[in-house]
C-alpha cells in the first residue's frame, strides 16, 4: 500500500447504490461491507468476521446489525459482537473494524485511516453543485484497470484532450498552446486558454455559438483523489479571459477517484453546469462524457499493461509532464507525513 494516503476522505460508492442490502466494496486493497441503517445512515465495516474470516457481506442484515452467514455471530453498527449462537459469553475480541463515513454530492465518502482525524467538514464540496442557478447530473462508477495515480496524471493534463478526445472535448486548435501549472496548498492547478478558435465538438453541438470562441480549461487536482475540471467557452472578444463570463457555457466535470488496488481504480464522475436542469440534455451530455471517458480508459489501461510488461523501462519526460510529476510528489509527501493510529 505504498502510494495510498489513508488519512483522507475517499469516495467509495454512489449514495444511490447503498441501501438496506449488504454491499461489498474494495478500497486501498481493503475489503469493506456497506449498508444503510433503518434511520438512513451509512455503516462501513471490514468485510470479515473475526471467527473464520467469512466476508460479512455474505451474511444477513438483521435490523441494524450484520449476522455472519457461517455461524450467526452478529455485529452491531459499532462492530461489536452482540450475539454468539449457542453461548452466552461473547469473546471481548469479537470486534469488527468500522470506518467513518459521510455523504455529500451524491456520494458515500469513507475514511480508511486514523478515525480520530476524520473531520467531516473536510469532505470535498463544490458550491456550484448546490447553487439553484446551476444544475448537475450524476454519471457512472467507471472501473479502470490502472493505478489511480495514472488516472490522476490524466486529470492534471489538459494537453491530451487535443489528441484523445477530438470527437467530444478537444480539437486541433489547442495542440501547440502551452500548459501552465501552479502548486497550491494541497492542490495542483493546471490550465490553458485557447483564444479565437472553433468550439470543441460538445460546445459546438450544445452551446449555440455563432463563430469562434475563447475557451478555457482549468484542472483542479486535490490530492490524493479528486479532480475538478472547469472548462467552458464564450464568444470571442466578449471578455471571458478577463473574467466576464455572463454569456458563456461552463461545465465542471467532477472526478472522484477510488483507489481499489495497485492496478485498479474507479472514477465516480458527474457534471455540474451553468444552465438549467433538463433530463434530455443531461442524458445527451452524459452520453458525450461516456465516450470521452471510455477513450481515457482505453489509454490508461494500455499504459498500465505496458508499465507491468516493461517494469524496468525508463520513460522520457517532456514539458507537459511538469504538473503530473509535482502531483505525485504531493501524494508521496502526504503518505510520508501520516502517523498510524495507536
Amino acid at each position: 500500500m505504498s502510494n495510498y494516503v489513508l488519512d483522507t476522505w475517499y469516495p467509495i460508492a454512489w449514495s444511490r447504490d447503498i441501501s438496506r442490502t449488504l454491499s461489498a466494496r474494495k478500497i486501498v486493497e481493503q475489503e469493506v461491507v456497506l449498508f444503510r441503517t433503518e434511520a438512513g445512515g451509512v455503516v462501513a465495516m471490514e468485510d470479515a468476521c473475526p471467527h473464520r474470516l467469512l466476508p460479512l457481506s455474505m451474511g444477513k442484515l438483521k435490523g441494524d446489525a450484520i449476522e455472519c452467514g457461517y455461524h450467526g455471530m452478529t455485529y452491531d453498527c459499532s462492530g461489536k459482537c452482540v450475539r454468539v449462537p449457542g453461548q452466552e459469553i461473547v469473546p471481548p475480541s469479537a470486534i469488527v473494524k468500522t470506518y467513518p463515513t459521510h455523504e455529500n454530492m451524491g456520494l458515500v465518502w469513507i475514511w480508511m485511516g486514523n478515525p480520530t482525524l476524520a473531520d467531516k467538514s473536510k469532505v470535498f464540496d463544490l458550491p456550484q453543485y448546490h447553487d439553484p442557478a446551476w444544475s448537475s447530473a450524476e454519471g457512472d462508477a467507471l472501473e479502470i484497470k490502472a493505478n489511480y495515480l495514472s488516472l490522476a496524471d490524466n486529470l492534471c493534463d489538459p494537453a491530451h484532450v487535443s489528441f484523445v478526445h477530438l470527437s467530444t472535448l478537444g480539437n486541433a486548435a489547442s495542440e501547440d498552446i502551452p500548459v501552465m501549472h501552479e502548486e497550491q496548498d494541497g492542490k495542483m492547478l493546471t490550465w490553458r486558454w485557447i483564444i479565437d478558435a472553433p468550439p470543441i465538438p460538445i460546445f459546438k453541438k450544445y452551446g449555440n455559438f455563432k463563430g469562434n470562441v475563447d475557451r478555457w480549461h482549468y484542472y483542479h487536482y486535490y490530492a490524493p483523489s479528486i479532480a475538478i475540471i472547469d472548462f467552458g467557452s464564450a464568444d470571442t472578444g466578449t471578455g471571458a479571459p478577463e473574467g466576464r463570463r455572463d454569456n458563456c457555457m461552463q461545465i465542471y466535470a467532477c472526478h472522484f477517484m477510488t483507489p481499489v488496488d495497485q492496478e485498479t481504480s474507479i472514477d465516480h464522475w458527474l457534471h455540474v453546469k451553468n444552465f438549467p436542469a433538463d433530463s434530455t440534455l443531461n442524458a445527451a451530455l452524459s452520453a458525450e462524457f461516456r465516450i470521452a471517458f471510455a477513450e481515457d480508459k482505453a489509454i490508461l489501461e494500455a499504459i498500465q499493461r505496458n508499465e507491468t510488461r516493461l517494469a524496468t523501462r525508463k520513460t522520457i519526460k517532456i514539458a507537459i509532464d511538469a504538473a503530473p510529476r509535482r502531483m505525485r510528489r504531493m501524494v508521496d509527501g502526504m503518505v510520508e507525513k501520516e502517523v498510524p493510529a495507536t
